[in-house]
């Protein structure tokens, strides 16, 4: 049976899809997919942490799937933006997992974590399998990735 670990930027795929579909991402379709017939050796959601009971239960409805949730902090600066980028923490616990696993799946249309699966397939030569909404998914990422599944209507809520 194939090894897989799963990483979600959350906030990529929650804005994408809302975006591109006006629709929520469908997390259980999702995790049924990319585990069929595979042994999860890691899946991890990373999110922010806004503090609100609305978001703590959909962590929690993430933790019942099968997810562990990783929360940064929510933080407001002075101009009115807002910070919360999980980029290196994704990127390292990716090439941690990857050597144990046959396969790295990654939701996220951020072409940042395009080198991060060139080096997990060139160093341990593995398969990785990107899912992200077609349109707003860099090229790059898409073109870095093993296997490319773009977000469609089934995979919504």
């Amino acid at each position: 049976m194939q090894t897989v670990s799963i990483f979600v930027d959350v906030q990529n795929i929650y804005y994408t899809t809302r975006e591109a579909f006006g629709r929520h991402f469908n997390y259980q379709k999702f995790w049924n997919d990319v585990t069929e017939n595979r042994e999860v050796v890691a899946a991890v959601a990373y999110a922010i942490d806004r503090n609100d009971a609305k978001q703590r239960g959909f962590q929690q409805i993430l933790r019942d799937i099968g997810f562990e949730v990783k929360l940064k902090p929510y933080i407001q600066r002075g101009d009115g933006s807002a910070k919360g980028d999980w980029d290196v923490g994704i990127t390292l616990d990716l090439v941690e997992f990857a050597e144990k696993s046959d396969v790295v799946v990654l939701a996220s249309g951020d072409g940042d974590f395009d080198l991060a699966l060139q080096r997990v397939q060139n160093r341990f030569g593995i398969e990785t399998e990107v899912y992200g909404v077609e349109k707003l998914t860099a090229a790059s990422l898409i073109n870095a990735t093993t296997r490319y599944v773009p977000i469609q209507q089934n995979m919504l809520l």
